[in-house]
């Protein structure tokens, strides 16, 4: 069989592929990448294209940092490319897709939260 390196022909069957996350960073210092992948590859496997990165971890500014490529990530998703749950939400919230149903509840929660906290306070 030949590798498609060397110019022949296709070393795996045509795939699925997905959008989402590929964890960097170190102990305690999460830093994601965006990534297409095939969606049978494990989360740090071969990775076909890189869309973008994302730090969830707030700087001195409060602000965690997102920077994705929203040219080829609508080029996959014409594709066909599925969209990872994590990456949804992201993606929302970026103005590119609806935003996800748990950003709802997540806020819903926090706003919660919030008022049972400042109930306490006072």
């Amino acid at each position: 069989m030949l590798f498609p390196a060397a110019g022949g022909a296709r070393a795996t069957y045509q795939t699925a592929k997905v959008i989402r996350f590929a964890r960097h960073g170190c102990a305690n210092r999460p830093f994601f990448h965006i990534v297409v992948m095939d969606k049978k590859v494990e989360r740090q496997g071969h990775v076909i294209e890189q869309l973008g990165t994302f730090d969830p971890l707030v700087n001195e500014r409060g602000e965690k940092l997102c920077s994705i490529n929203l040219e080829r990530t609508c080029h996959w998703i014409g594709q066909g490319a599925h969209v990872a749950d994590s990456c949804a939400m992201l993606l929302g919230l970026s103005g590119l897709l609806p935003i996800h149903p748990r950003g709802f509840i997540e806020a819903w929660r926090n706003r919660r939260a919030e008022a049972q906290k400042s109930q306490k306070e006072s």
